[in-house]
């Protein structure tokens, strides 16, 4: 069965997903971007609040892929040992010094993943050169928060496609951009190992607007 992550912004909101079923909080901030990237401080209570009962993935921010600015996002992350870091891969014509630099910190156990965008065109052998260097995991969302989802942007051979890459590749694989409840039943489909809500499980599905208890609740259900 796919695990359930909510995307939160606050101690509070987090309080609500532990509450209401969530298997992973996800810390990003909404008003900043696709993955917008929460204060530490905030970042830390949330870790505090969680203590371990459920794993905690967060985002380093609409960064430029460039080492200077990757690698000390990812470096304070691990240091206040956050379960999962998420990359998003942003258009660039060669991610390979990225990747280099960020080779030695996942073979030291930081356990990395990478964002893909369903509107970028990514090499063909991305998922072959992100295990290579040590990546877990991918995940495909969506980098324009337009009101369209993932399945408006992606066919569903276009999704069956990235997780049969994944699998090949022995990746861990989620899928968000958008998602609602009446997306579930075509996202579990491809059996992802995890799917993920930001906008569909808050008040007016406005992704930066607090959490909508009854739209946790039924989501949680449908999975």
């Amino acid at each position: 069965m796919s695990q359930l992550l909510i995307s939160v912004t606050s101690v509070e909101e987090a309080k609500l997903a532990l509450i209401h079923g969530a298997d992973i909080i996800d810390l990003k901030d909404p008003a900043s971007g696709a993955l917008g990237a929460l204060p530490l401080p905030i970042i830390q209570a949330v870790l505090a609040l969680v203590d371990g009962k459920k794993p905690v993935s967060a985002t380093i921010g609409d960064l430029a892929m460039e080492p200077g600015l990757i690698i000390p996002a990812v470096n304070a992350l691990a240091a206040h040992k956050v379960d999962f870091i998420k990359i998003g891969f942003f258009p660039n014509d060669d991610y390979q010094a990225v990747l280099k630099n960020l080779q030695p910190i996942a073979v030291s156990g930081v356990n990395l993943i990478a964002v893909l965008f369903a509107e970028y065109q990514y090499v063909a052998d991305l998922m072959a050169v992100l295990k290579r260097y040590g990546f877990i995991g991918v995940m495909l969302d969506t980098a324009q928060k337009n009101g369209l989802s993932l399945f408006d942007n992606y066919t569903h051979k276009q999704c069956t496609d990235f997780a049969q890459q994944a699998r090949r590749y022995d990746l861990s694989f989620g899928l968000a951009g958008s998602l609602k409840l009446e997306h579930i039943a075509q996202a579990k489909l491809l059996k992802p190992n995890y799917i993920g809500f930001r906008g569909g499980v808050c008040v007016n599905s406005q992704r930066q607007f607090g959490l909508d208890i009854q739209k946790l609740t039924a989501v949680r259900m449908a999975l």
